[in-house]
């Protein structure tokens, strides 16, 4: 068995191929999902079943309330999802209000926490800074800084054997790449969930975002997306 790793898994595309890419070089993860009140909590069920589908030795679910905070189309009911019909309409320069203030930073404090209790020293996460909705901490520069944070932070850090490693293999992938390295995996993508505004039935709304990249990814990589959509 493989050394302990951390692997930030929300149930969605990226997170699902980052623990399987962990899975083949060689680490044992642990699976690290969070119920903070996002309005798509249905991604929750996906993560179980990634977990279960790809053999996970532990997953643990973390309750934040970032609600009560708010401030994001994520975490407040008030605040529609935006909605277009391609991806170029969805592209700004500024950061889009489905931005979780600070979401990153603490889902990362907590992966830390995790990796000290299992004597994990490596920690994956999905994200990626091509095509993605231009978080601020979804950037190499915020990794590399965290990363340094954390060998200061963490008892790990300062007197273990190895460093602390924050592992971002996507980082440098367009959506299109990614989903040709989860195929080349055998990843099964029809166990994931990415939309921001699902139906009850847990159907991909095909507007938001993070689904018009999705869809544009597996258009690219010559390869269709096996989730369903209430409007494609």
């Amino acid at each position: 068995m493989g050394r302990p790793a951390i692997v930030l898994l929300s149930g969605g595309l990226d997170s699902t191929t980052v623990l399987a890419i962990a899975k083949e070089q060689g680490y044992d993860p642990y699976a690290l999902s969070f119920r903070y009140g996002q309005r798509h909590s249905i991604e929750l069920e996906a993560a179980k079943r990634v977990v279960a589908a790809q053999g996970v030795r532990g997953h643990v679910i973390v309750d934040l309330d970032l609600t009560v905070f708010g401030g994001s189309a994520l975490t407040d009911d008030s605040i529609a999802v935006p909605k277009h019909d391609t991806v170029e309409e969805a592209e700004s320069s500024s950061v889009p209000i489905t931005y979780v203030p600070a979401r990153n930073t603490i889902f990362l404090s907590y992966a830390l926490a995790y990796a000290e209790v299992v004597g994990a020293t490596d920690i994956f996460t999905g994200v990626t800074a091509v095509d993605y909705s231009g978080y601020p901490d979804c950037r190499p520069e915020y990794i590399e800084a965290y990363e340094q944070m954390a060998n200061l932070a963490t008892r790990a850090g300062i007197e273990g054997e190895r460093a602390l490693k924050l592992h971002s293999p996507l980082i440098a992938l367009s959506k299109a790449g990614i989903v040709r390295e989860g195929l080349r995996l055998d990843v099964d993508y029809s166990l994931t969930s990415s939309c921001y505004d699902p139906d009850e039935q847990g159907r991909a709304c095909g507007h938001c975002d993070t689904c018009l990249m999705r869809l544009k990814g597996f258009a690219e990589a010559g390869a269709v997306d096996p989730v369903q959509y209430r409007d494609v």
